[in-house]
Formats: structure tokens, C-alpha cells, sequence
């Protein structure tokens, strides 16, 4: 699912979820004032018919009903989060106004609670939104603390606490709603990037399966043409060394399809990236690329020492095609308090854009023009099956810093 379609269905739930809460807003306010002002006083004489005097009345549910068509003109432009904000800030205001206008030179006890405050409070996990929790609390809180300020009655603080004591257990379904969530979100991710990497690996299998036979035909024949021409020798390397390359990618799709065994023993992973340097080198050279090390010191790592050589040969390579016009590649370590050994590669590339940065690491995606995205795809592998961490840092026109988390020994 695209990003654009995954917006939109989240403005949808939201649109969803805020009509049925502007709904049980009205219904809860108007049916609680109907009964406490109207229904109340005909089986209590102790209770006044009517809004009280002194209050802004009838006029505060004008103006709140009056929100409504506002409320529903933001629903259908998709603009959920306003309406349900304005409806409840408005409510709120409004609310703090008619009962300090009730209560101000009144020497009578408070009692002008409302039964929507408390469903406010109780209903918004149903947005799973802690901006919106803590807009209902903290506007809900601010009012209790102003009548206990102006009115100078400290029994209003009880009602502060009864409303943090339900925003407390309010807040706890919020968080336990949206972990809950954030991990199917994760569990579902992880699914189908596995059936992902299931269907690349057959398919992969067998492509790699049906190009390596030929292939091996293609190389033979061409080593036997450049001994019959050696006046042609120039062509036939250029022939050969594209054969190689083509061998490269197959074995890329035949370790995603078919992973190796890792043999794991304790290496000592400063000889292995002195290696790799030492490969590719002549590469580096030839595009005016310099490779700086400070590696030394390093302790023992338990890992497969091959699979290790193809992860930094696929890292240093990509560093060294991202700078066309040469530059510096600085190779560095860190050990971290948690027993993890850190290597980082950092180049002057071009770097990448911070939207594409997750998908690295996905099968067939590349930043490169001639790239098939196999090469990360396989490094990501192999680290995972280190225990260890990859993470890409990248600042466009600046550079990239590959950092390589492994556990030490």
C-alpha cells in the first residue's frame, strides 16, 4: 500500500471516528441539560424548571448546535482533526464563561458539573490521538483550576481530581490501544516483507539457476575466441569482465534464494575489512577515490568470515560509485556500552533522500541507475543473521555514513 492510499485511510477512520463523537457529543449535552433542567424539577421540587438566571442560558446551546453545520462542512472537506477540536474548545469555553457568570457574587455551593466532560474524557481513545487527550485534559483541568481560583471554593478541587483519576485510566487504554496497534502494524510489516522475500527468493532461484548454466557456456566459448583472436584481446576482456559481472548478480539471487549455511568462528574483523580495502583499492584509485581507515585494536567477533567480505565489498563499493568525481572514504570504529562493536562508512557522495532511507535494504530497490538493489538486500541479510544492526544516515549532496552494529565476543 502506497503511502498516499495509507493517508487516506487514515483520514477516513478519522472522519469515522469523529462523527460518531460529535454524535454522542449532542445526543450526551442535550439529553443531559433537557433532563437536569426540564426533567428533573417535575419529580424533585428542590430543583428549578428552566436554565438558571444569570447564566448565558439557552444562547450557550444556540451557539454549540450552531457548531454543528460547521462541523459537518469540515467533515466532508476530510478535515476531521479541526472539527472535533473546535466543537470541544468552543463547548469548553463557552461553558467556563456561563458558569463563571452564574457563580461570580453567588454565595451558593457549585454544582453546575456536566456529564459531557466526563464522556469527553472517557471517549478519546476512540481517536487514538495523545495530542487530543491531552487537549480534552489540559482544557478540562484549566477550567476546574480558574473556578477555584475566582470563586475561592477548594471543593472545586475535588472535582479536578475525580476528572485526573478518570483521565489517568482514560490514558491507559489510549496507550495500551495504540502499542496494541503500532505492534499488528509491525507484525503485519514483517509479514509481508517475509512473503516478499519469499516470492523474490523462488523467483530468484530460478532465475539464477536458469542464466548460470548458460552463462558458464558463454565465458568458456569467449576464453577460447580471445586464444583464437589475440589480436582481439581488448574486447574480449571487456567481454569476460561483463561475463563476471553478471556472474555477481546471479550469485546475489542465488543467496537470496537460497541462503549459505553461516559458519560461525571468532575472526578478527580488522583483517577482514583490510582485505576488502585491499580489493577494491585499485577500484578506488581509478575513480580518485581515497580510503581512510582507523580501525585498530579491534576485538574478536564471533561471524563467517566470507559472508562479513561480502557485506563490506557491497558497502565500500556503493561508497565508491556514489562519488563519480572522486573523493574521501573514511572507515572508523566504536565499541558501545551495550557489547556492540560499531564499524562506520562514511563517503562525500551524493547521498540520499531521507524519504527513501527505510526502503533501503528492500528487494529491487536501488538509488543507482544500473543498480538491482540485490547487493544491500543480501548485506541486510547477513548482518540480521550476525544479530547485529545496519543503519543508514544520509545528508543529500553531502555524503552517507553506513553504521554496522555486531555483538562482540
Amino acid at each position: 500500500m502506497s503511502a498516499e492510499n495509507r493517508l487516506n485511510k487514515f483520514v477516513t477512520e478519522e472522519i469515522k471516528a469523529a462523527k460518531l463523537f460529535i454524535w454522542l457529543f449532542y445526543i450526551i449535552f442535550l439529553s443531559y441539560d433537557l433532563f437536569y433542567y426540564y426533567g428533573l424539577p417535575m419529580v424533585n421540587d428542590n430543583y428549578e424548571t428552566g436554565f438558571p438566571k444569570g447564566s448565558m442560558g439557552i444562547w450557550l446551546h444556540i451557539i454549540v448546535l450552531g457548531l454543528l453545520p460547521v462541523a459537518i462542512y469540515l467533515l466532508k472537506r476530510g478535515n476531521p482533526y479541526a472539527a472535533k477540536y473546535l466543537i470541544f474548545i468552543v463547548y469548553n469555553s463557552l461553558d467556563l464563561i456561563s458558569n463563571l457568570m452564574l457563580y461570580i457574587g453567588n454565595d451558593g455551593p457549585f454544582n453546575s458539573a456536566n456529564i459531557v466532560e466526563m464522556f469527553a474524557i472517557l471517549f478519546t481513545p476512540l481517536f487514538m490521538s495523545k495530542k487530543f487527550f491531552w487537549v480534552v485534559y489540559g482544557s478540562i483541568a484549566f477550567k476546574y483550576i480558574v473556578y477555584g481560583f475566582v470563586l475561592q471554593d477548594s471543593y472545586l478541587l475535588l472535582g479536578l481530581v475525580i476528572f485526573t483519576v478518570l483521565a489517568a485510566i482514560s490514558y491507559l487504554f489510549l496507550s495500551r490501544f495504540i502499542s496494541y496497534i503500532k505492534t499488528m502494524e509491525k507484525v503485519n510489516e514483517d509479514l509481508r516483507q517475509k512473503e516478499k522475500l519469499a516470492l523474490v527468493g523462488q523467483l530468484a532461484t530460478s532465475i539464477g539457476h536458469e542464466i548460470r548454466n548458460p552463462l558458464a557456456s558463454l565465458k568458456g566459448f569467449t576464453q577460447l575466441q580471445r586464444e583464437k583472436f589475440p589480436d582481439e584481446k581488448e574486447f574480449f576482456k571487456i567481454m569476460e569482465n561483463e561475463i563476471e559481472r553478471i556472474n555477481l548478480i546471479v550469485n546475489d539471487l542465488m543467496y537470496v534464494g537460497k541462503p549459505k549455511l553461516s559458519v560461525m568462528v571468532s575472526n578478527n574483523i580488522e583483517g577482514i575489512i583490510e582485505y576488502v580495502a585491499k580489493i577494491l583499492n585499485p577500484i578506488a584509485q581509478s575513480n580518485d577515490v581515497i580510503i581512510n581507515m582507523d580501525i585498530s585494536h579491534l576485538p574478536l567477533i564471533n561471524c563467517d568470515e566470507n559472508q562479513l567480505k561480502q557485506v563490506f565489498i557491497n558497502l565500500i563499493k556503493n561508497a565508491i560509485e556514489s562519488m563519480p568525481s572522486g573523493g574521501v572514504i573514511n572507515i572508523s570504529s566504536k565499541i558501545k556500552e551495550n557489547e556492540t562493536l560499531a564499524i562506520l562508512i562514511e563517503d562525500e557522495g551524493q547521498g540520499i533522500e531521507e524519504e527513501k532511507l527505510p526502503k533501503i535494504g528492500q528487494p529491487f530497490f536501488t538509488t543507482k541507475e544500473d543498480g538491482n538493489g540485490l547487493g544491500l538486500l543480501v548485506t541486510f541479510n547477513i548482518i540480521e543473521k550476525h544479530n547485529g544492526k545496519i543503519n543508514f544516515k544520509s545528508n543529500v549532496g553531502k555524503g552517507t555514513v553506513v553504521e554496522i552494529n555486531l555483538p562482540m565476543n
